[in-house]
């Protein structure tokens, strides 16, 4: 019967059979136009859950189609008439109760389709993806200043923060911090989310030698240049960790940026008990990986895992290559200035005029030409070099996160055969008949299958974050390299066109020798 059943007339309208749709007709205008200017009869009360146009509906509304980018595609599918109470219809139909809906001019209105995953979001994330990548925080290190006399002296830095995030008390602000606060800041963080999934920048490696230097008061050029490569790696270590989004809201990140007093950290002695315990412990994290074998499911792990691992040999070769190229123009830049002197010299001692005016200003030349290269080896250093010994480090970290995800899945999967044998003792309870201990088997399983939920959680949960944090790695990664490679070669254009500048002045002299 219900085949039979035909679609309520609309007033005088013309029959609402489907037919051809002409692309100059207006879908919606001609219709509701009928429906304001002429009543519609009675409606039966099986057709007013599908049909009612009224604003509490929950039947479909013309201005709610959803429009393919094609509009001759509107109708294609709808060349056979469908009864009311047909299984087609029934997808459409909702449930529960719809809102009232604002009566609007009849236009064509396109739908949003909206995706699962956008309510799946953390806060977080979506005020992460809000803001892009920008993010109004800087902060300097500067002013490395030696406190105290022999072993006991140690360098304290100026850390200054501009920044107009509102987490933080004032726009600028300024503290005094030593290399172990920054020490003991990357061993809180990775404590709180290395287990988690949460990629934690490393802090600098310490250096014993050149630590020593400064410590007994040899000023030299080496120890000098130890000192500013600490303060830059210092710097590029608190902009990496506020440039993530979990931490630069951690309130140890917070009070090591604002307190002005701060606990000593501990146990950061690199000659100390703790140190020796961390070689052991780092030993046996290499035992753990040889031991654990883990059957990897999920391909984008596997996948990921290698091409980490490819990316950090072969960074590691160009870290190498670029250190070389560094010494090479540090040569370079020492054999050059001898030279000049070596031409000065002759200048001085030459008899002819415009032979010892040349050689004089080729002397110049070359004197310039040595700050040249000086400066084109700092280039080659703090702008490339040292990027590139960071993203080692850093992806020891990435490695890291890995590792933790293997230890989360060991984890649970020791609760699970833990629960096994809790259940087998059960068992031999029940078959032995000894019910004053069956309830504390019975207690023991329901702990360990609590256990069991919570590793799958932990796993679950540690395989989302991951995956989040290598997306958001990538991302940097490029960019970093993105602004750095367009500096070097800033950089170098540069460096070419002084040399060209310099030789351009000077063969003039050079022809005038006669």
């Amino acid at each position: 019967m219900a085949a039979e059943m035909e679609p309520p007339p609309l007033g005088d309208a013309e029959q609402t059979d489907f037919r051809e749709v002409d692309d100059t007709d207006d879908l919606f205008v001609s219709t509701v136009d009928q429906l304001e200017s002429s009543p519609s009869p009675p409606l039966e009360p099986a057709n007013l859950l599908v049909e009612d146009v009224s604003v509490n509906s929950n039947g479909p509304k013309a201005a709610e189609v959803i429009l393919d980018d094609d509009p001759e595609d509107l109708f294609a599918e709808a060349t056979e008439e469908v009864s009311l109470d047909s299984p087609e219809r029934e997808p459409i139909l909702s449930d529960g109760p719809s809102p009232a809906i604002t009566p609007v001019t009849p236009t064509v209105m396109i739908t949003p389709r909206i995706e699962p995953a956008m309510f799946d979001r953390s806060p977080d994330e979506v005020e992460e993806e809000e803001n892009g990548d920008t993010f109004d925080i800087n902060i300097s290190v500067s002013d490395p200043e030696k406190v105290g006399d022999g072993m006991n002296a140690y360098m304290a830095y100026k850390v200054t923060t501009k920044t107009s995030l509102r987490m933080f008390n004032r726009n600028e602000f300024s503290v005094k911090r030593r290399f172990s606060d920054f020490l003991g800041l990357h061993s809180k963080l990775a404590s709180k989310y290395l287990h988690i999934g949460y990629i934690v920048p490393p802090a600098p490696e310490k250096s014993i030698v050149g630590m020593t230097k400064v410590k007994v008061g040899k000023e030299d050029s080496s120890s000098t240049e130890f000192v500013e490569k600490r303060r830059s790696a210092l710097e590029r270590y608190l902009m990496r960790t506020v440039k993530h989004p979990i931490l630069r809201k951690d309130p140890d990140v917070q009070q090591f940026l604002e307190n002005t007093e701060l606990p000593r950290a501990v146990s950061t002695q690199a000659l100390s008990g703790a140190g020796l315990l961390r070689m052991v412990n780092k030993a046996a994290d290499a035992v753990n990986k040889m031991t654990i074998k883990m059957n990897e499911s999920d391909a984008w792990f596997e996948e990921k895992q290698q091409q980490f691992e490819n990316l950090d040999a072969q960074l590691r070769k160009l870290h190498a290559s670029v250190e070389s190229l560094v010494c090479h123009r540090k040569e370079l830049s020492l054999n050059t200035a001898s030279f000049a002197k070596s031409a000065a010299m002759l200048g001085n001692s030459e008899d002819h005029t415009a032979l010892s005016r040349a050689l004089s200003q080729l002397a110049e030349v070359e004197e310039k030409i040595d700050q040249l290269h000086q400066d084109q080896a700092y280039a080659d250093f703090y702008l490339f070099s040292e990027l590139v010994g960071d993203y080692v480090r850093l992806l020891t970290a990435v490695k890291g996160v890995f590792d933790q995800r293997m230890k989360t899945w060991s984890k649970w999967q020791d609760a699970q055969v833990m629960l096994q044998r809790k259940r087998e003792a059960e068992a031999k309870l029940q078959y032995a008949n000894k019910p004053d201990k069956l309830q504390q088997a019975k207690d023991e399983i329901k702990e360990w299958e609590g256990k069991v939920e919570q590793g799958e959680q932990d796993f679950e949960q540690i395989s989302k974050t991951i995956r989040k944090e290598v997306e958001r790695f990538e991302k940097e990664r490029v960019k970093d390299f993105k602004v750095v490679i367009i500096k070097y070669l800033e950089s170098l254009v540069h460096t070419q066109q002084q040399l060209i500048k310099y030789w351009e002045a000077f063969l003039p002299e050079a022809k005038a020798i006669a």
